[in-house]
């Protein structure tokens, strides 16, 4: 009887310690893995809803979080991305997620991320491994497959075209002024007639497959030694016309064959701006670190000091914190499948849109 009775307690206390362990290993995940807030404290630079629903967010320093509806979940370069530093987040017609860093590109297919470009020293598990790859030097070509990414300092991109992926080196330009980076890429937008521009710090490259468009101090035919070009961001709009987001000098605008400058035209230059990388005063749209359009045809910019205007083809309207605004400086804008403008923030916040006034979401 006594057998039986130290049998049964021990089989209990076996029972109980693996029923602890079990749960241990199950919050350890959830700890690691998911949550049901977005833990990020740097920037937003980058903001994508997938054709699952899954809205993905790019960190400036912390990598990329997933979040389902429900829960986050995390990737870092523990994991396999080739920086924790995100700048724009794709998706292919597979399927698969597309990542360009500081330092390269990634992908991620639902169970494995792929490093593209890039060497790192990321812990590789029976879930998430790394594969290293060198690009070979392409030809400039586009494709209806195409995905476009920066290509760090380099001063070219790299170019997807469903298969493989390749850089390409900017055709050989002068140096007209004395912008860090110089022709770094900072920003890309697809545009119509098969088009895609490709914002660097000192101008900029369209390209269409077969034809380059430079849009750079010299072309513009702007007295820029004062204040000469430092693009942050770009967009072709649904009507064509192109915008170009400085840091300093504030919006350009081009349009049927004529650029001008925007915030000049909308006095949003403040009349004792250096135009450079000085702090501006509210009511100002001088630095201009991303551009986006809504589905309405409304043209959306984030300030670094000034906060977020609309534009609605009229006038200019100007949101700060006294609308709800988490922080004065929006990285990123992006509008979802369903229609929702999503507002990543330099403080680590997520901001939406009601039509009237923002919230923060995460």
């Amino acid at each position: 009887m006594m057998i039986f009775i130290l049998l049964i307690l021990t089989l209990n206390f076996s029972c109980s310690e693996s029923s602890t362990k079990e749960e241990l290993y199950k919050t350890e995940i959830a700890a690691n893995s998911e949550s049901n807030y977005l833990k990020f404290t740097s920037g937003i630079s980058a903001i994508f809803q997938d054709s699952e629903g899954n809205h993905w967010f790019g960190s400036l320093e912390e990598g990329v979080a997933v979040y389902n509806g429900k829960s986050f979940r995390y990737f870092t370069i523990k994991d396999g991305l080739t920086d924790n530093q995100i700048r724009t987040i794709q998706e292919d017609n597979n399927g698969v997620i597309w990542f360009s860093t500081q330092n390269g590109v990634s992908s991620y297919d639902g169970s494995i991320i792929r490093n593209h470009t890039y060497s790192v020293n990321g812990t590789s598990t029976d879930i998430f491994t790394i594969q290293n790859t060198n690009p070979l030097q392409g030809e400039w070509m586009k494709s209806d497959n195409d995905l476009w990414f920066s290509a760090s300092i380099k001063e070219g991109v790299y170019r997807y075209d469903g298969e493989k992926i390749k850089y390409l080196a900017f055709p050989p330009q002068k140096v007209l002024n004395l912008t860090d980076n110089l022709f770094a890429v900072t920003d890309i937008s697809y545009g119509k007639d098969n088009m895609v521009w490709i914002a660097t710090y000192a101008g900029v490259f369209g390209y269409n497959g077969s034809d380059f468009t430079i849009i750079n101090d010299e072309t513009l035919g702007f007295d820029r030694k004062v204040a000469p070009l430092h693009i942050r961001s770009i967009l072709e709009d649904s009507k064509g016309r192109l915008w170009i987001g400085n840091n300093g000098i504030g919006v350009l605008l081009k349009q049927e064959g004529l650029t001008i400058n925007f915030s000049e035209e909308k006095n949003l230059i403040h009349p004792t701006s250096g135009m450079k990388g000085d702090k501006s005063p509210a009511g100002t749209l001088e630095h201009v670190f991303t551009i986006a359009e809504d589905s309405q045809g409304n043209i959306w910019f984030g300030d670094r000091d000034a906060g977020i205007w609309r534009y609605d083809g009229r006038t200019m309207k100007n949101y700060t914190k006294a609308d709800g605004l988490s922080d004065y400086f929006a990285l990123s804008i992006y509008e979802d499948n369903n229609g929702k403008l999503w507002f990543g923030m330099a403080d680590g916040t997520v901001n939406t849109f009601d039509g009237k006034s923002f919230f923060k979401q995460f």
